[in-house]
C-alpha cells in the first residue's frame, strides 16, 4: 500500500502539488513496469544535460563523475515508484537541489531533464498500459515528478540565496551551508 506521511511540511508540499493516497498507490502499482527502466532512463537523462556545453563540462569535468550520478539517478527514480513520500522522502530530493546548486547546475538545465523523464517514462507506459489505465498513471508521474521538482527548486534556491548573502563563492558554502541542515533534518522546515 502507498502512503503519504511525514511532518507538516512534508503534507503542506504534497497539498500544493495535489498529491494524495491514491497517487502514491498508483505509483507503486506501477513499480514492476517502471522500475526495470531505471538504467535507460539515467542514459537519456545525463545525455540530455550533457547536450548542453556548460553542463557537460560539469558533469564530465571530473573522472568518473558521471558514473557515479548514473547510479544516484537510479536510485531516485527507483524511489518514484516506491509508494512512501514521507520527510525522509522529501530530505533525499531538497538535498539533490543543494547538491546541483553547489557544483553550479543551473535549473534551466534540471528542470527540462526531469520533462525529458516524464517523456521517456510516458513513451514506456503507452506500450505497457492499456488505454483505461493511462490517465490515472500519468496524472501520479506527473504529480510525483511535479513534487521532486518543487522540492529540488526550493533547496537550490535556498542554496543559492544563502551564498549571495555571502559574496564570492558563496553558492558553493551556502549549498553546503543547507545540505548539512538538510542531512541534520532542519532543512525542512520553512515555508
Amino acid at each position: 500500500m502507498g502512503a503519504v506521511t511525514g511532518s507538516d511540511a512534508v503534507e503542506r508540499r504534497l497539498r500544493r502539488v495535489g498529491f494524495g493516497p491514491e497517487h502514491a498507490e498508483r505509483l507503486l502499482e506501477l513499480k514492476p513496469i517502471m522500475h526495470p527502466l531505471a538504467h535507460e532512463m539515467a542514459l537519456a537523462f545525463y545525455d540530455h544535460l550533457g547536450q548542453d556545453p556548460e553542463t557537460r563540462r560539469i558533469l564530465w569535468g571530473e573522472p568518473g563523475r558521471v558514473e557515479r550520478l548514473y547510479e544516484s539517478f537510479e536510485g531516485w527514480y527507483r524511489e518514484l515508484f516506491e509508494g512512501v513520500y514521507d520527510a525522509e522522502y522529501a530530505a533525499k530530493r531538497l538535498r539533490v537541489g543543494v547538491v546541483h546548486a553547489r557544483f553550479g547546475v543551473p535549473l534551466s538545465s534540471l528542470i527540462p531533464a526531469i520533462g525529458q523523464v516524464y517523456s521517456l517514462a510516458l513513451e514506456h507506459l503507452l506500450v505497457a498500459l492499456r488505454p483505461v489505465e493511462l490517465p490515472s498513471a500519468l496524472e501520479a508521474l506527473g504529480k510525483v515528478l511535479t513534487l521532486d521538482t518543487t522540492l529540488m527548486a526550493e533547496s537550490y534556491e535556498r542554496a543559492v540565496a544563502a551564498g549571495v548573502e555571502d559574496g564570492e563563492g558563496a553558492t558553493q558554502r551556502g549549498a553546503a551551508r543547507i545540505l548539512t541542515l538538510a542531512r541534520s533534518g532542519a532543512g525542512l522546515g520553512g515555508r
